[in-house]
């Protein structure tokens, strides 16, 4: 763990991995470091965003502090409930890729257990981490130029829902009418960091 302070607005904390990072935003969850009003976490680091005039040296001695060991690795922010039309135009591509069945492929994806690690790429988008290291599976070599909004899909070890129309590399296997990013909704992000998701076969 590397922890550094950016100027007085916050700490920036270098971790190992992914593993470390949903470990090191749980742990934050369960003990508060006086003056952090936002946890931002990211693929290899988590952003500490402090209150004005708080000593963000002390911040960052508290996080040296903390134990990773044993801190809860699960998500702590809820469960939610998606469900799938499973007909994405990837989802042959990823069956031959798992080697397993088209049918194989949704039953893992439900099956599984997905925790939101954390957000990027555009508003209300969850990188999501599960269970199932069956489904881990390459994005695409070549980019599509339009990625319908509400396509459920497979990269690397996350999957994702698209919450608006943009290009996108991920492999497609679904689609939902679930809103991810709703401003009208507080808080307008369905999939938020700690969330657990649950996909479900759409009727």
């Amino acid at each position: 763990m590397r922890v550094l302070t950016c100027a007085d607005t916050g700490v920036l904390v270098e971790v190992a991995d992914l593993s470390e990072v949903i470990a090191l935003r749980a742990a934050l969850a369960a003990r508060p470091v006086p003056g952090v009003t936002d946890v931002v976490p990211a693929a290899r680091t988590v952003l500490l965003r402090v209150a004005p005039g708080t000593n963000t040296d002390a911040v960052a001695a508290a996080v040296t502090a903390l134990s990773l060991d044993g801190a809860e690795r699960a998500g702590d922010g809820g469960t939610v409930t998606i469900p799938v039309t499973y007909d994405g135009e990837d989802l042959a591509d990823v069956a031959a890729l798992t080697g397993l069945t088209p049918a194989g492929v949704v039953r893992a994806h439900t099956s599984a257990t997905w925790t939101v690690a954390f957000c990027g790429f555009a508003p209300g988008f969850g990188y999501m981490v599960g269970d199932d290291p069956r489904l881990h599976v390459p994005r695409r070599s070549e980019a599509r130029t339009r990625v319908p909004a509400g396509s459920v899909a497979l990269a690397g070890e996350f999957a994702g829902v698209y919450p608006r129309s943009s290009p996108g590399g991920w492999r497609l296997i679904g689609r939902t009418d679930a809103r991810v990013w709703d401003l009208d909704r507080d808080p307008p992000g369905l999939l938020r960091p700690g969330v657990r998701v649950r996909f479900t076969e759409a009727a």
